[in-house]
């Protein structure tokens, strides 16, 4: 008997399904000699700093810095009341080990992700129980039957991942030491009023200088005016064609009156076609998604949208096995997988009005191990989707179509530049004018790219035309665009290296593959931490455009430990996680590091200037009164858990409750406007109330004192 330990219960439902495993049982699923069971992600969480020492349960400057001489691992807590476990996760977590303790268990797979993440989930839930038993490790990129069969055949040992796993504990320490230590003296020193703390991060900070830096920019832009001399010129056949004019390769001009005098100069003039050049231009369709792309590409195409939803998405269809796996970083295929993806490719094109044009090719474009970073490029499955919810079906399509774009023809268009000059000495330079013709559309047709032509009239070389018009025109230079979620994502990938910041350029040649494991985060956390600037108040959005908020230009202005928000120094981090799990260099250096620099940052900004950077305001307000008590007279008051009389501490019982029991078995809940009507008409009319037999209707309610006690009771009326 195999135990397969996967990440979550939908991934252990794919295995035990491409398994023939049909019987499930409480947390587990079993047969043909195998037994699957699952995690909830991370089941087990590192220590708080007060499970290590109790004098940390309160925030006190000379308690820091804090860094434990060994880390230690607890069963996750419940969100709502950090002080106890999740009973939900300690019940699975109990399960799992008892089935590895099962006598007739030979041997453990873990099946988690394959990512250093995943690796961390596996080993810290397998490990914790120190088993005696061989451990393997199923490594797959996608969850269809054929892919899960195939990946039980080629089991690797755990320890040849422990490489990956040092790499996940080194960046949850690190990030763990880094949070705790100067999130808290942060908060302590810079922070007045009681409220959220002050948000220190590895991954936050860079990610929050990036947007502040472009703020600046666009803050610090001066307009400048510059000006652009055009004119119409006239063919012998009269047709008509503009152009711009040029001079030392220059086309925007500081000077109006240099253009000016250049436009009288063109009054009742002929001219002469100087140059005219055909070229013809090949347009390669962009290259297979990576996470960063994909999240772009959704992000600026369709409102609404984060790069942290189009991860959530993007994993459901993982899960449902659609889609490879999504948290990669690559934009090409490993060389070996070339003849699933033809078969993947046939059974998309099937339908297709152009499949004749589909051609499948192992082109280095599309299947390139050096532009391949533990995972390939994102692409679908060999499955076809039955039934999609609308936003799957956007990120579904958009994987799709990407891959097919791959094995159509390149498009192909011929672009026409002509020179045209005046018959006068008077102007030195020639007008520019292209034009553009689209010959075929190629991998164009897959999204319905419609690509503009711009026709020319049929003129030579050295044909005579007439000048017509002309027209000085004033412009002003633009400032840089503000972030938007796809901009930011590609800063992050690279760190900024080579990055051309064009908002509608879909060219990604080598983007995310430039410094391999130099980046902010990885493909998996990027969306995340962008989704935490916004929760935490440092940036907002203004429909697609990201900004900082006057606390993030704070943060950044004044916090002193200015490593933490060069991109520089971020991606050395990241580049030395990345070594780590490819064994080039041992955890422990990178974590001294780490250790090391959160001790003098906490050194430093105790000693540093006092100041306030954040300032909690109070938020308490008084409760709203919505009329008198009917016990009592005294004031009815809009309270957490009830709207109740305002001498409740002295023993008035007048209470409607928000939860109460009565409405929610007619699906309602009581409201301020009811509230207000009951204790001012003794009744409300209220609509929309729910029968047993789930219809409809409407009455007027009563909240009437009973006869024998002092509570209240509801009536009903329908006249």
């Amino acid at each position: 008997m195999q135990l397969i330990l996967a990440e979550k219960p939908s991934v252990a439902k794919n295995i035990a399904d491409a398994l023939n495993v049909k019987a499930k049982k409480e947390g587990y699923y079993e047969g043909n000699n195998y037994i699957i069971t699952w995690a909830f992600g991370h089941l087990l969480e590192l220590y708080d700093a007060k499970d290590y020492d109790s004098k940390m349960a309160r925030w006190k400057m000379e308690n820091f810095p804090f860094i434990p001489s060994k880390f230690q691992y607890k069963v996750k807590s419940n969100p709502k009341n950090r002080s106890n476990p999740d009973w939900g996760v300690q019940k699975q977590l109990k399960t799992v080990h008892q089935l590895m303790k099962r006598p007739d268990v030979e041997a453990i797979i873990s099946a988690c992700d394959y990512d250093r993440e995943g690796q961390l989930i596996g080993d810290s839930i397998i490990y914790k129980q120190k088993p005696k038993k061989q451990v393997y490790r199923l490594l797959l990129n996608e969850w269809t039957p054929e892919g899960v069969k195939e990946g039980m055949t080629r089991l690797k040992s755990n320890q040849e991942l422990r490489p990956l796993l040092d790499a996940g504990m080194s960046r949850q320490w690190a990030d763990w030491v880094i949070g705790i230590n100067l999130t808290s003296v942060a908060t302590l020193k810079y922070q007045k009023g009681k409220g959220k703390a002050l948000n220190i991060g590895r991954v936050l900070l860079p990610t929050l200088k990036i947007i502040y830096d472009r703020d600046k920019e666009i803050e610090q832009f001066k307009p400048e005016e510059y000006f652009k001399l055009t004119a119409t010129f006239h063919t012998k056949d009269g047709e008509k064609y503009e152009g711009t004019y040029m001079e030392n390769k220059q086309e925007k001009f500081k000077k109006q009156e240099f253009l000016t005098g250049m436009k009288e100069a063109l009054s009742n003039q002929g001219a002469k076609v100087i140059d005219k050049q055909v070229e013809k231009k090949k347009e390669f369709p962009p290259y297979l998604f990576n996470l960063s792309n994909l999240q772009g590409f959704i992000t600026n195409r369709y409102k609404g949208w984060s790069s942290d939803k189009v991860l959530k998405v993007a994993q459901s269809l993982y899960e449902k096995k659609l889609i490879t796996y999504p948290r990669t970083s690559s934009i090409a295929l490993d060389e070996s997988v070339a003849g699933k993806t033809a078969k993947v490719l046939k059974v998309h094109s099937e339908n297709l009005s152009y499949r004749d044009e589909i051609k499948f090719k192992k082109s280095k474009r599309i299947f390139n191990n050096q532009k391949v970073e533990s995972h390939s490029a994102i692409i679908p499955t060999y499955l076809k989707p039955k039934q999609l919810t609308r936003d799957q079906e956007i990120v579904y399509t958009a994987i799709k179509n990407r891959f097919i774009m791959q094995f159509m023809p390149i498009a192909e268009s011929e672009q026409t530049i002509l020179k045209t000059k005046p018959d006068t000495d008077k102007v030195k330079g020639y007008f520019l004018t292209k034009g553009k013709v689209q010959w075929i559309d190629g991998w164009k047709k897959v999204d319905h790219i419609q690509s503009k032509d711009i026709l020319l009239p049929k003129v030579k070389l050295n044909d005579q035309v007439s000048i017509t018009d002309s027209k000085v025109s004033s412009h002003m230079t633009k400032p840089p665009k503000r972030h938007t979620e796809k901009t930011l994502l590609k800063v992050m990938e690279t760190c900024g290296k080579s990055y051309k910041d064009e908002e509608d350029s879909d060219d990604e040649e080598m983007l995310g593959s430039i410094l391999a494991g130099f980046s902010i985060g990885t493909p998996a956390t990027r969306a995340e931490t962008i989704k935490k600037l916004k929760d935490i108040g440092y940036i907002k959005t203004d429909k697609k455009n990201l900004l900082c908020t006057p606390l993030g230009k704070r943060l950044v202005e004044s916090f002193p430990i200015q490593e933490l928000f060069d991109l520089e120094f971020t991606g050395r981090l990241e580049k030395t996680l990345s070594d780590i799990e490819k064994s080039k260099v041992k955890k422990d250096k990178f974590l001294n590091l780490v250790f090391s620099f959160t001790s003098e940052s906490v050194e430093k900004i105790k000693q540093a200037e006092n100041m306030t950077i954040n300032e909690v305001k109070s938020t308490k307000k008084s409760n709203e009164v919505l009329g008198k008590c009917p016990v009592c007279g005294q004031n009815v008051v809009d309270t957490y858990m009830a709207f109740s009389c305002s001498r409740w501490k002295k023993g008035c019982t007048f209470a409607i409750w928000k939860k109460d029991k009565y409405l929610a078995s007619m699906k309602k809940k009581p409201t301020k406007t009811m509230v207000k009507s009951l204790l001012k008409n003794g009744r409300a009319h209220v609509k929309g109330l729910t029968s047993k037999k789930g219809k409809k209707f409407s009455a007027y309610l009563k909240y009437e004192k009973n006869p024998d006690n002092d509570y209240h009771s509801w009536k009903m009326e329908f006249s």
